[in-house]
């Protein structure tokens, strides 16, 4: 049976949904996530602050589907790009072309990345909605890594005298295979897709904070030596 129309009504309301987030993502960048105010996006939208509350209960249920939204942004991003790659065994490639894509959206949403990777809010606890979301791009990575294991990829020994990674990363482990995001993940697979997955957001975070100003030339071509570095490591270079 096919779904009824929806009502002129719903279809407004999902209208000025939309205006709402897009304002308060405009706010994002202009005023921080910290000081991000109802009055001023219903100010932004042309309504009295009293009606925003209709779609909006809180600034905290605002605050949650910005990150909501933008993790599935940054998500579908790099799925796609790693579902672009023709050649599924070509591990390499998708490896590349998830971590570019991780970094295209960042640049183009700077202020977005602030609000899921920056300082946390004062006052505001996300809570276990945002969780899934937040997996969507280490979901990519894990897969990658671990097809590139599967095939027989060797990764670089860690040196002598560093700590037993994969003694320390029980509780990611346990998540991933809770998660069915890899579900034969060997520890191993998740320690190095761990410190990748920590190294590119650190990287990408420096470069859009300013920490870089002054280091390097050029941000992309670092960010791509490092990616490439990554692979070094991990055995799919």
């Amino acid at each position: 049976m096919a779904d009824a129309p929806r009502t002129a009504r719903a279809l407004a309301r999902e209208t000025l949904t939309r205006e709402i987030r897009a304002a308060a993502r405009a706010r994002l960048a202009t005023d921080g996530p910290a000081a991000l105010s109802l009055r001023a996006v219903a100010r932004d939208v042309g309504m009295v602050s009293s009606a925003v509350y209709r779609y909006v209960p809180s600034r905290d249920a605002l605050l949650t589907a910005l990150i909501v939204e933008c993790y599935d942004e940054l998500g579908a991003a790099v799925e796609e790009a790693d579902a672009a790659v023709a050649d599924r065994d070509d591990v390499a490639a998708r490896w590349l072309a998830a971590c570019r894509a991780l970094r295209s959206w960042a640049v183009a949403h700077p202020a977005e990345l602030g609000l899921l990777y920056g300082t946390p809010v004062p006052g505001y606890a996300a809570p276990r909605d945002t969780v899934d979301p937040a997996t969507r791009v280490v979901r990519v990575l894990v897969a990658v890594v671990a097809h590139a294991y599967r095939a027989g990829a060797v990764p670089r020994a860690a040196p002598a005298g560093a700590p037993d990674a994969t003694a320390l990363v029980g509780p990611a482990r346990e998540f991933v295979a809770a998660r069915g995001i890899v579900a034969d993940a060997p520890t191993e697979v998740v320690a190095r897709a761990l410190m990748a997955w920590t190294t590119l957001f650190g990287t990408v975070s420096f470069e859009l904070f300013g920490h870089l100003v002054g280091s390097v030339t050029d941000p992309g071509q670092w960010y791509d030596a490092v990616v490439h570095r990554l692979a070094a490591d991990l055995g799919i270079d």
